[in-house]
């Protein structure tokens, strides 16, 4: 069994993904965890350090709004202790671009990473495109972290780099590098 299939094999015996399509209170607090632990351990998700709790759950509320509209999906994976990860489509895009949609927001609390709960979510959100008609995938991440591995290892197509993309939590600049998925190969799903 290879590394992804192990890790996977593991996330499933303690983790599951849904959709999550009505937010409660706690579902809240899980998600202002997820990102702010996420964006104190470093990561360039377009927050800066500090983050407070009020600034976080204030955009999980405006993702709340977006999912209740049907201008964005949000997936979360579940531990024993609440949601453990997210990952978010965008399908409210241009007229002219019904086929694809952006994916966003991959976060993974420090507390479960390395189980294969990335690899999870990056799954089911492909298959949420589909099952949605969306079979062109397009995201950044920042170039050379371990997203762009996890990309990479589940098939992604790396278009380019932007230098001085973004900035760190704590600030300096950071570059990202675009990717695409093409879910419309049979062979793929």
């Amino acid at each position: 069994m290879n590394g992804e299939a192990e890790a996977n094999a593991g996330f499933r015996e303690v983790c599951e993904v849904c959709e999550l399509r009505e937010f409660s209170a706690a579902d809240i607090d899980d998600l202002v965890e997820v990102l702010r632990d996420c964006v104190e351990g470093g990561a360039s998700v377009s927050f800066m350090l500090p983050l407070s709790r009020e600034h976080a759950a204030a955009f999980w509320r405006r993702v709340a709004a977006d999912v209740a509209g049907g201008q964005r999906l949000l997936l979360v994976a579940r531990d024993e202790r609440g949601i453990c990860g997210t990952v978010q489509l965008i399908l409210d895009l241009p007229d002219n671009q019904p086929h694809r949609a952006d994916v966003a927001k991959l976060l993974v609390h420090r507390r479960s990473r390395r189980q294969g709960v990335g690899a999870a979510l990056m799954r089911a959100a492909e298959a949420a495109a589909l099952a949605r008609g969306r079979d062109l995938l397009v995201l950044d991440t920042v170039t050379g972290a371990e997203g762009a591995r996890l990309y990479e290892r589940l098939g992604w197509v790396r278009v380019g780099d932007i230098p001085r993309y973004a900035l760190w939590p704590t600030g300096g600049y950071v570059p990202t590098t675009y990717y695409y998925r093409d879910l419309s190969d049979a062979s793929v799903a």
